[in-house]
């Protein structure tokens, strides 16, 4: 089981940048590959960013490549999303997610999810 738990949500303008970040607990943190997922009202959850156990391979959705940075730190057991160049598109519940196997940008292949953080950009 582990747990997780998102901060650094909040209200920035268009162009602006966050941090968001994910505090891990319980089982090893560092056997699980990690991503971030986000869902805007009335929207289907969406992939953002996937990164490997190690952290040595990331991956993006399309909409942020470029704009958005995952990378985690597994002695502090957290991941992180740092995001630039914000966007009103981006506006949306951010979560973060323990990687079980399968497709890493498909929601079913993460088994573990924090309670979101909000993200909104202003324009």
């Amino acid at each position: 089981q582990v747990q997780l738990v998102e901060s650094g949500g909040g209200l920035v303008q268009a162009g602006g940048s966050l941090r968001l970040s994910c505090a891990a607990s319980g089982r090893v943190f560092s056997d699980y590959a990690m991503g971030w997922f986000r869902q805007a009202p009335g929207k289907e959850r969406e992939f953002v960013a996937h990164i490997a156990r190690s952290g040595g391979n990331t991956y993006y959705a399309d909409s942020v490549k470029g704009r958005f940075t995952i990378s985690r730190d597994n002695p502090k057991n957290t991941v992180y999303l740092q995001m630039n160049s914000l966007k009103p598109e981006d506006t949306a519940l951010y979560y973060c997610a323990g990687f079980s196997g399968g497709v890493y940008y498909y929601v079913s292949s993460y088994v573990y999810w924090g309670q979101g953080t909000q993200v909104t950009v202003s324009s």
